[in-house]
Order: structure tokens, then C-alpha cells, then sequence
């Protein structure tokens, strides 16, 4: 069974109404970026940031898996297929699928504030200051913030170093270390990038359907010879 590596951002998650970071009607559009998206924003006010991911939570409680979501599941029928996302949401998850790297970590799990590990799955359940991890830190989002590192980062490149086909969706490949994957690919290997914006990459092997998500997953089954 061939290897299909999935590279997903925020436009996956668009259509379950769940806003990109970049719209200018989103949650983030309420906050710069640098107070609650950054490790230096934690150290400021925790608590804002901590009072901004529990409102997130709660959203991302309503949302519901839209189509692509499924669709990328529904992959596992045919490819081995790793899914490497850089959504903080659970619906690739709770669409099927089975096999899931988050680069920047899950917003339903939490961690202390000095440590990676242990990492707690507290659900949608809110984050207060004075709540403390078994070693008596505070407990933060277990999300990767701007300035810090990506843990799952090499990882994720050997997974796009094997692949046989990669799929790129809902991203426009600006944010690294997360964009710099698709270096990795093997030359030869199809890449397929399911964007509305046009997206170029210095990779000849490559297609782009400029669409969104859903309708795009769509477009891409009828594309992929091992799917027809």
C-alpha cells in the first residue's frame, strides 16, 4: 500500500466554521497575534491567553467535521496515510482518521508551563490560573507557540521523506518550519496543493487544485490515478 502524507492548515477547517488565523472577522482578529500566540505573550498576561484558548475550546466544541475532512479519512481505505496538521482542532480526529501529527500541538490537551510532559487530554474544559500539573506548575494549552520549537517537526519530515504521494491542504506554506516540508519530498514524488490562493513551490512535480478544501477533495480523488 502506497504512502500518503497529508500537510493540512487552517483552510481545512474553514468550512466547519472555524476562522484562519489571517480573516479579518476571526476570533485571532480581536488580539495581536504576539499577546496570545506567542511564549512571551504567556509571560505577560497567562491569563488572557489562558481566558483566549478556553474560548477557542468552546467553539471548537460546536464545529463539526465538514467533507474534506472526510474525504482524507476515507483515505485510509486505499494509502497508508499520515496526516500531519498544523490545526490546534481535534476534526481530523473526529472524522476518522487514524494516524495524526499535530506540529502545533492540540488545543484539547494541556501541559505545565516548563514541561513538555506529562500532557493531560482535558477536553473542552476551561484552563484557570492557579491550576497546576503534578509538579506543581501551572497548566498552559499544549500548543506550540511563536518562539518556541516544534517538537514533532523531524517527525514530520521523514514521514514526507517516504511518501509516495503528498498532499498539501488548506495552507499557503508561509509559516515554517511547517512550510519547509515539502523539501523533504523525494524527487518524483506527485504533490497535489489544494488552496483557493495560487501557491508555487521549487518542485516541478506538482499540481495545483485552486479550490477550497471540500470541493477541492473532491476534485483531487478523480486526479489521483490510484483512486479512478
Amino acid at each position: 500500500m502506497k504512502k500518503l502524507a497529508v500537510l493540512s492548515g487552517a483552510g481545512v477547517s474553514k468550512e466547519s466554521g472555524i476562522n484562519t488565523f489571517r480573516d479579518s472577522d476571526g476570533m485571532w482578529e480581536q488580539y495581536p497575534v504576539e499577546e496570545v500566540a506567542s511564549i512571551e505573550g504567556w509571560y505577560r498576561n497567562p491569563g488572557l491567553v489562558l481566558d483566549f484558548y478556553n474560548a477557542r475550546r468552546r467553539d471548537i466544541r460546536t464545529r463539526e467535521p465538514n467533507e474534506a475532512h472526510r474525504i482524507i479519512a476515507s483515505l485510509e481505505k486505499d494509502f497508508e496515510v499520515t496526516v500531519i496538521t498544523q490545526n490546534i482542532d481535534n476534526l481530523h480526529e473526529r472524522a476518522g482518521s487514524t494516524n495524526i501529527i499535530h506540529l502545533h500541538g492540540e488545543i484539547t490537551k494541556a501541559r505545565g508551563e516548563k514541561s513538555l510532559t506529562p500532557v493531560y487530554d482535558i477536553g473542552y474544559n476551561d484552563i484557570h490560573l492557579g491550576d497546576k500539573d503534578s509538579r506543581g506548575q501551572q497548566l498552559r494549552p499544549d500548543i506550540v507557540w511563536f518562539g518556541e520549537a516544534v517538537p514533532m517537526i523531524e517527525k514530520a519530515a521523514d514521514i514526507v521523506s517516504e511518501c509516495d504521494i503528498l498532499l498539501v491542504i488548506g495552507t499557503s506554506l508561509v509559516v515554517y518550519p511547517a512550510a519547509g516540508l515539502v523539501s523533504y519530498i523525494r524527487d518524483g514524488v506527485p504533490v497535489y496543493l489544494i488552496d483557493p490562493k495560487p501557491i508555487r513551490i521549487g518542485y516541478r512535480h506538482y499540481t495545483q487544485i485552486q479550490d477550497v478544501a471540500t470541493s477541492g477533495m473532491r476534485t483531487f480523488l478523480g486526479m489521483v490515478p490510484e483512486l479512478k
